[in-house]
């Protein structure tokens, strides 16, 4: 019995160191499986362009190695700019066990699908670009040569930002040194551009990027906008088609209505493309010129004078000033002009005028004058060659003018074909008539007011007649009158 207690006590406890055995054994295998997956866990970079997956690498430095050797070959083609990728690459890291990868597929494919790309500038006047440039440098070069175009180059020192944004306002600065003007002199105070300018970075190709020359030719160039021509007399499709630079098939793609055979009317309008420029240059310049003052005019009446006559008392001089303009030109052209100051440096002269107020009468006074410069009675009134001489003639005078013997209104004057050739019939209005005949030349018209003594013509000899002189006849009422009886020398 003791035999049989002492065997299970035995079997009980080689039972228990087997467990434990296992149990150890069981650990032991436990601590060798996880040291084994330490050793298979490992970590790959999934490579992203532009956010689609193209493939894992072991070594972000594989895909890097790609872009690099992109950039250094563009660099050697295109000096000077500043290269990228034009995609975005981007790089996930996963720890993985036993990790796969493949990095000469994924490195076949970024040659494939990335591109090489220049850090660049663009400009852009009014949302409208003009180009994309190495740096802000050469963008403001490219604004500042074209500014440069419609002022001074000496006056010129730099260009400058208006705020600190993308959007800025291009200004020029300009030397300020002798501002001190003369007479005919002008200086540009301000230089400015006509639309907001703003500058952004790109990624262009690098063909893309335009030099200094080539910016400012874009800017001279503008760009194309439509416009309407009016059709001139005579003029074709081909003509206006060459004056735009543009081909007959542009032209009738811009006016579906023509065709190549359309016949043009004059003031007809035609729609063509005209290249505008991208920006205004705003010049502003202060000029010093010297200007005349007007003189004034006072006017003093006399009715010592006949209405209509009027004599210069004292003669009118204008005077002398300096202004000082503000001018605004635009690409070249005056657009505006302000007066900022001005002082008068020789003052005017007023002119003084006397004016007749004196109504001249057309009835005469009944009391004539002689209507010659002296002279004497050659022939009188009364019979002669077997007719009767209804007048007088006056000949030999201190000079030829010849007067009216009263007040009166010109009743005719020209040429008469009896024998009296050039003639002057005045009616003094009181019943009382004078004739003036062989004159040379009539310095009245008819309707005209005439006062006494004043010229009427010059002596002649034109008509029947023997040499120069004056033939001259009163009649009162219609009858005729020995003239004598009422001038006399």
């Amino acid at each position: 019995m003791f035999k049989r207690k002492t065997e299970r006590l035995i079997k009980k406890k080689s039972n228990l160191l087997g467990k434990l055995a296992l149990t150890a054994c069981l650990g032991l295998g436990f601590t060798i499986t996880t040291a084994y997956a330490d050793d298979a866990l490992g970590t790959v970079y999934h490579v992203y362009v532009d956010g689609e997956h193209v493939g894992k690498v072991d070594k972000k430095e594989v895909a890097q190695r790609v872009i690099d050797t992109k950039i250094t070959e563009g660099e050697q083609k295109f000096e000077n700019l500043s290269l990228t990728v034009g995609e975005d690459v981007s790089y996930i890291p996963e720890k993985v066990f036993n990790p796969s990868f493949n990095n000469n597929k994924v490195q076949n494919r970024l040659n494939e699908e990335l591109s090489l790309k220049a850090n660049a500038v663009e400009l852009k006047i009014a949302d409208q670009t003009v180009g994309y440039f190495s740096n802000n440098d050469a963008a403001y070069h490219v604004l500042e040569d074209y500014m440069k175009e419609y002022v001074d180059a000496e006056l010129f020192t730099d260009i400058k930002l208006e705020n600190d944004t993308d959007e800025v306002t291009i200004r020029g600065l300009l030397k300020k040194e002798n501002m001190e003007l003369s007479v005919g002199e002008s200086v540009v105070t301000d230089v400015t551009l006509s639309d907001e300018v703003s500058l952004s970075t790109q990624k262009v190709l690098p063909d893309e990027i335009l030099n200094v020359e080539q910016g400012i030719t874009m800017l001279e160039k503008g760009t194309l906008e439509e416009q309407v021509h009016t059709v001139q007399e005579g003029e074709v499709l081909g003509e206006i088609a060459n004056e735009y630079d543009l081909t007959i098939n542009k032209l009738l793609e811009i006016n579906p209505s023509l065709s190549a055979d359309s016949i043009l009317k004059p003031d007809q309008k035609i729609h063509v493309m005209e290249y505008e420029p991208f920006v205004d240059v705003i010049i502003t310049e202060e000029k010093l010129v010297e200007d005349t003052v007007g003189y004034e005019t006072e006017v003093i009446e006399s009715d010592e004078m006949y209405k209509g006559e009027e004599k210069v008392k004292q003669e009118g001089k204008d005077g002398i000033k300096e202004v000082l303009y503000s001018i605004e030109k635009t690409n070249g052209k005056q657009t505006d002009k302000q007066t900022l100051d001005e002082t008068v440096t020789k003052d005017p002269v007023k002119e003084v005028i006397i004016r007749g107020t004196k109504i001249l009468s057309p009835t005469g006074t009944g009391d004539m004058v002689w209507p010659a410069v002296g002279g004497y009675i050659s022939s009188h009134t009364g019979e002669r060659w077997g007719k009767t001489h209804k007048g007088i003639d006056i000949a030999r005078p201190s000079n030829r003018n010849i007067l009216a013997a009263d007040n009166g209104v010109i009743e005719s004057a020209g040429f008469n074909s009896g024998g009296y050739g050039n003639k002057v019939v005045m009616n003094h209005n009181n019943g009382m008539k004078t004739i003036y005949a062989h004159l040379s030349s009539i310095d009245v018209k008819v309707g005209q007011v005439v006062e006494k003594g004043s010229k009427i013509g010059v002596m002649g000899s034109t008509g029947n007649s023997t040499g120069i002189h004056l033939h001259f006849e009163v009649y009162k009422n219609g009858a005729l009158q020995n003239p004598t009886e009422y001038v006399s020398k």
